[in-house]
């Protein structure tokens, strides 16, 4: 291989290194703005439902949601929903916040940079693992005490999510504790992916239903279907396919494929962005 052969190789890996960064980030800022849009809808929705006390307008909008007399499926209901906020907020701050830590020897002075953001980062992230830890355990036990919509596969489908969520929580814990940042940065990712799940449906049903122009391959009254089954394990499936092919084209350092990546994940943001547009009007807007 020529000098001027390495060079432009060289320059070709750079180029597509970019590509791939820039495709990531689009599709982060994507999802940031579509779930700080679902954490202030469930904020303005519900809280302010209850302050209202229209406990009618909760449950048109939750199966088996505030129930007379059921004070201890009640509880989990409300707090389910102040941790839903918390969580959905929470999870982009904290990929953000570990962003700008990694990065922080490029600011001046980066000492306070890091300090400040080192303990933001570490508060936030003992309040999302908890949170998603306390969800997770609420979840469980609402689904099978009190059941949801859907069938049977859409249950246990929400299940897997939700122990998912309290094994990938033990594990990006568990490599923040050791130091071994890039194996936490990593599991903290999958993590936000699982507890992304519940949104990630939202997105994917109004996706759906935008390029079908309506309920198709499933009963809109009984919210069972073969598109709804999928769809409840690919909520958080899918999703994790796509960030291990990620890493594995980050890891690998080839131009080709690390372009192909970008395309890949390029398409699939704005295809979630039609989906979040569609949530938003269908969804959430006219709740607000």
């Amino acid at each position: 291989m020529t000098k001027k052969t390495t060079i432009l190789a060289g320059n070709s890996n750079d180029i597509a290194k970019l590509t791939l960064k820039s495709a990531a980030l689009f599709w982060f800022f994507i999802t940031v703005v579509g779930q700080w849009i679902f954490a202030y809808y469930t904020v303005l929705f519900y809280g302010g439902s209850a302050i209202r006390g229209d406990i009618e307008a909760i449950n048109k909008n939750l199966i088996h949601g505030i129930i007379s007399g059921d004070h201890i499926g009640n509880f989990m209901v409300i707090t389910h929903l102040i941790l839903a906020a918390i969580i959905t907020f929470g999870g982009p701050l904290q990929i953000i916040l570990g962003t700008i830590l990694m990065d922080a020897d490029r600011f001046k002075p980066a000492s306070n940079i890091r300090g400040a953001t080192a303990l933001v980062h570490r508060l936030n992230g003992r309040i999302y693992m908890m949170t998603a830890f306390l969800i997770s355990i609420g979840g469980l036990y609402m689904i099978w005490t009190r059941g949801t919509i859907g069938g049977l596969a859409q249950h246990i489908a929400i299940s897997l999510n939700g122990v998912l969520i309290i094994v990938f929580a033990a594990i990006a814990l568990g490599y923040a504790i050791k130091g071994n940042i890039t194996k936490h940065k990593r599991w903290a990712l999958r993590l936000f992916l699982v507890v992304s799940g519940v949104w990630f449906f939202r997105v994917g049903l109004m996706l759906w239903m935008s390029i079908h122009q309506g309920p198709y391959g499933y009963d809109p009254i009984t919210f069972t279907g073969p598109f709804l089954y999928i769809l409840a394990f690919a909520q958080y499936l899918f999703p994790l396919l796509v960030l291990e092919v990620y890493f594995r084209v980050k890891d690998r350092e080839n131009a080709r494929a690390s372009f192909a990546m970008a395309i890949t994940i390029t398409v699939l943001t704005i295809a979630m962005g039609v989906g979040i547009y569609g949530a938003f009007t269908g969804m959430w807007l006219p709740k607000m």
